[in-house]
């Protein structure tokens, strides 16, 4: 899918989300003068629209600086917002570059079920070898079959060696052996599926820790990369699950899938303030070219409706 399709697709995407904000702003701000209770109806709608209030402060903030008691019309409010939001995300908007001098370049996919943390490394995979590389996959999420049959067909997609073993087995034992047939087969990328079941939460830090220590045995440094997985459908949980997946492991980046269904895009920026952690990628559809680098820009002007 060509770049400009895929922002088409975002823009549509978050076509819910920029309906939340640009709607309101549009009501408020029909040439009206930028005083405090027009402010403060612009940080309620920003919260509303799950930007969270620290990013809401922030802006409102830079708002009553620069244009306090000036005329806005909506299209101004939307221009400068946009600009605002970018600011924030480019920070944090860093594709994952493998290095290929640790190959096989580990990757460590975490997140809640259901998440679609299997689907976007069958779609990583898909990359990947489109670039030419030569990825391996490890079913590490061995207690739902539904998840192994499901990376198994995306391996076929992508071509790529899918390393499984029978229901319930040991997910540590099976990602020491993925790496064990990545090495020996020279393959440029492995990319480890692990459970994600959070009711749980001791014994799945346990069972990501154990993945961890196993794997640094065959190569200290790994896993190079630690993703997290998150669904944009469900708004603030979003922080609450980044939270509890740092406590488990160190995260190094971050995936949000689902973002063509969700009128809550804004937790994005929320998420970029408060835990400053790259976002390499988001997701608006099923297929592999759905999955694209996060580009800051692009994202805010179609999250204000721009």
């Amino acid at each position: 899918m060509a770049l400009s399709a895929f922002f088409s697709k975002l823009k549509t995407g978050l076509s819910r989300s920029a309906e939340k904000l640009g709607t309101n702003i549009a009501a408020t701000f029909t040439k009206r003068k930028l005083d405090d209770a027009a402010l403060e109806e612009l940080e309620d709608m920003l919260i509303a629209a799950d930007l969270g209030p620290a990013v809401a402060s922030r802006v409102i903030g830079n708002f009553r600086r620069t244009r306090f008691g000036k005329e806005v019309s909506d299209g101004e409010i939307r221009e400068t917002l946009a600009a605002e939001i970018a600011a924030i995300l480019a920070p944090v908007a860093l594709p994952i570059v493998p290095d290929m001098s640790k190959k096989p370049f580990v990757i460590l996919m975490t997140g809640v079920n259901g998440a679609g943390k299997t689907t976007t490394i069958g779609k990583l995979a898909t990359l990947y070898r489109e670039q030419g590389l030569t990825p391996m996959l490890a079913a590490g999420d061995t207690f739902r079959a539904a998840a192994v049959e499901q990376l198994q067909i995306w391996g076929q997609r992508a071509g790529a060696v899918v390393v499984a073993a029978p229901a319930n087995s040991d997910s540590a034992s099976l990602a020491h052996e993925a790496l064990v047939k990545a090495q020996a087969a020279g393959a440029d990328i492995l990319l480890i599926d692990t459970a994600g079941r959070l009711h749980n939460k001791t014994a799945l830090m346990e069972e990501l820790r154990k993945i961890i220590r196993v794997i640094r045995k065959i190569d200290p440094t790994a896993p190079h990369a630690t993703l997290l997985t998150l669904d944009a459908t469900i708004g603030q949980n979003a922080i609450a699950q980044v939270k509890t997946f740092k406590e488990m492991v160190e995260l190094t980046g971050l995936v949000i899938t689902k973002l063509d269904g969700s009128a809550r895009g804004g937790i994005v920026v929320a998420l970029a303030e408060q835990f400053k952690l790259p976002v390499h990628a988001v997701g608006t559809g099923e297929q592999a070219a759905d999955l694209r680098p996060f580009v800051a820009e692009e994202f805010a002007r179609a999250l204000v409706g721009l």
